[in-house]
């Protein structure tokens, strides 16, 4: 990874997205010597789908950046999560809604996969009410190589946020980001086109 062409495409969708959108780098594949090089491209917030890598990562870079967790979150992880990260995108459980301190996104499976973490619209509600720390919502559409098909769901997902009263939306990833954007992403969560 060169520290160069990442600045140069960090830059790039920063301009497409405008200022008002956090973009979450997702580090799932970035090795911990590696997140120099996200340092040196001026990448701000980092998002970690496993606990265990993010105590890595975080104890070589603690301060370097801000800390997200984006991937699925086990109940006995959650105090790691607690002490390092600032927001969680994927809230999916009565259980971690228990355990954590942090504030959270709720992970909403719009598309019933079974394949994938979330929980169903209707379970909504019941988490809100459980988790007063929850300050909007998060999508996975089904994997597809034609971006436009994501947006019905990132649509779906704002109409629940507003709903609920809720003001963070966390949709888009390094293939249908713009898509995102468009419906009214405030976090997405990019990582192949940073680093490929």
């Amino acid at each position: 990874m060169s520290p160069e062409r990442v600045a140069e495409r960090y830059a790039r969708i920063r301009d497409e997205v405008g200022p008002e959108v956090e973009i979450v780098a997702a580090t799932k594949y970035v090795s911990v010597p590696d997140m120099g090089v996200l340092r040196a491209a001026g990448v701000e917030v980092v998002g970690e789908n496993r606990a265990q890598d993010l105590q890595a990562k975080h104890a070589e870079y603690a301060d370097t950046f801000r800390w997200h967790f984006i991937g699925h979150l086990q109940s006995n992880k959650v105090k790691i999560v607690n002490e390092i990260c600032e927001l969680v995108h994927s809230l999916d459980s009565e259980s971690v809604a228990r355990g954590l301190t942090v504030p959270a996104l709720v992970e909403v499976n719009l598309a019933g996969e079974a394949s994938k973490s979330g929980i169903d619209p209707d379970e909504l509600p019941r988490l809100l009410e459980l988790y007063p720390g929850v300050r909007g919502l998060m999508t996975m559409p089904p994997a597809t190589s034609d971006p436009e098909s994501s947006r019905p769901y990132f649509r779906r997902l704002a109409e629940l946020a507003r709903a609920h009263g809720l003001a963070e939306l966390s949709m888009g990833t390094s293939q249908d980001y713009r898509i995102a954007v468009e419906e009214g992403a405030t976090l997405i969560r990019v990582g192949s086109v940073l680093y490929a």
